[in-house]
């Protein structure tokens, strides 16, 4: 049985992968969708600025501290291998730090950077391809760091119980 500080420690994690999974969610069903209704060059500029705003505490804070509370977790799981839980801990940290952290690292966080470089001044056709590009190749990542962030603190409840 999950008790104590431990137990504190899992319910933190099970929230905070569950509010960062539910900022990915929120971006993929409408905030991209409301930029894709832009013109291009708009919604470059747009993305540009919010790409630009995440890196504020408040997101930082929510988004590295579920990676950070996920590898204390881990480590802490390893340490003390508890009689109920341990595999649906350890898959839970395994998924949120692959899909949700390693998402972004490796593919969400190099298409914004490649984003950054298009002048959302002028529209021409190459940066509207670009542009619808982004939107498909970004969201579809971004599903899979929601449902990652997702399936994380759904096996830390289930962990608990």
């Amino acid at each position: 049985m999950i008790e104590g500080p431990y137990f504190v420690l899992v319910v933190l994690g099970a929230v905070w992968c569950g509010v960062s999974s539910g900022v990915f969610i929120a971006f993929s069903t409408f905030v991209m969708r409301g930029l894709g209704a832009l013109p291009a060059a708009q919604g470059i500029t747009a993305m540009n600025a919010i790409n630009v705003a995440a890196l504020t505490p408040p997101f930082m804070v929510v988004f590295l501290g579920a990676a950070v509370l996920c590898a204390v977790i881990a480590v802490v799981t390893f340490v003390l291998w508890p009689d109920a839980g341990t595999i649906e801990l350890l898959l839970g940290c395994a998924l949120y730090l692959a899909g949700s952290f390693g998402v972004t690292v490796l593919a969400n966080v190099p298409r914004n950077a490649a984003l950054a470089g298009l002048s959302g001044a002028e529209e021409s056709e190459g940066s509207t391809a670009q542009w619808r590009t982004y939107l498909v190749e970004w969201v579809r990542w971004n599903h899979v760091r929601a449902a990652t962030g997702a399936a994380a603190s759904l096996l830390f409840v289930l962990a608990l119980t």
